[in-house]
C-alpha cells in the first residue's frame, strides 16, 4: 500500500480505435496498427500513475474506457472544445493541487511524477512543467488550478511549450522544470520511445510491428 499525497494525477487521453488516434504513424503503421501503439502507450502510461501516490487518479477521455483502464481510476468526459478549453476543464475539476500529463509518453515513470506531485512537491513550487521535444509539454501541474491559466494558449504548434510557461510565469508563479521527455507523434519517435523503455508494452508491441516476418520454411 503506497502513502497517498494532496495531489490529483489526471490523464488526458483519446480511446485508441483505429483512424481516430495516431494518425501521423500512418504510414509506415496501418490504422490498426497505429492504434495498437497508441493503446499500448496509454496503458503504459496508466499504469505508472496508478503506481504513483495520489489523492486521487483521473483519466479525462474521449471517447469510451476499454480492457486498457486499470482499477482506481475515475473517468470523466472531455468536455467539447479546442485543447486548452479541454486542458482546462480539467483542472476546473479539481479542489487542490494536480499534475496533468498526456498519453504520449509511455516511457514516463512514477519517480518522474512524484517529483511533481509528491508531499514536497508544492513547498517551492507554484506550478510544475514539462517540456516536450517537439516544443510542447508533456506535464503541466498546478498547486491551484486556475483554468485561466491554459484558455487561450495555442495548441499543437512548435510555440505551445513556451508560451504555457511564459503563461504561468506571467501570473507570478514559482515554476519547477522536469525533464524534456518526447511525444510520440511521428514514427520515428515511436522507434526512439520504445528503444528508451524497452520494458514497457509500447516497446513490445512496437517490435511486434517492426520486426521482419520469419522467412517461409522451404520444402525439400
Amino acid at each position: 500500500m503506497t502513502a497517498r499525497t494532496a495531489t490529483t494525477l489526471l490523464v488526458i487521453a483519446k480511446e485508441p480505435l483505429p483512424g481516430r488516434v495516431k494518425t501521423r504513424l500512418t504510414p509506415p503503421f496501418s490504422p490498426t496498427g497505429a492504434a495498437s501503439l497508441a493503446e499500448a502507450a496509454l496503458a503504459d502510461t496508466l499504469d505508472v500513475v496508478a503506481r504513483t501516490p495520489a489523492a486521487r487518479r483521473v483519466l479525462v477521455l474521449d471517447g469510451r474506457p476499454g480492457p486498457w483502464l486499470p482499477s482506481g481510476f475515475e473517468v470523466v468526459a472531455q468536455c467539447a472544445g479546442t485543447l486548452d478549453e479541454r486542458l482546462a476543464a480539467a483542472f476546473a475539476g479539481c479542489a487542490g493541487p494536480a499534475l496533468l500529463i498526456g498519453m504520449d509518453t509511455p516511457q514516463v515513470t512514477p519517480e518522474l511524477l512524484a517529483r511533481a506531485s509528491g508531499p514536497r512537491a508544492w513547498a517551492t513550487y507554484d506550478a510544475w512543467f514539462g517540456p516536450a521535444v517537439d516544443g510542447g509539454f508533456w506535464a503541466l501541474g498546478l498547486a491551484v488550478p486556475d483554468p485561466r491559466l491554459l484558455r487561450g494558449v495555442p495548441m499543437s504548434v512548435p510555440a505551445t511549450g513556451a508560451a504555457q510557461y511564459e503563461r504561468l510565469r506571467a501570473a507570478g508563479l514559482r515554476v519547477g522544470r522536469l525533464p524534456r521527455l518526447r511525444d510520440v507523434d511521428d514514427a520515428e519517435d515511436a522507434r526512439l520511445v520504445a528503444a528508451a523503455a524497452p520494458r514497457g508494452r509500447f516497446a513490445a508491441v512496437h517490435a511486434g510491428l517492426t520486426s521482419p516476418a520469419p522467412a517461409p520454411a522451404v520444402r525439400r
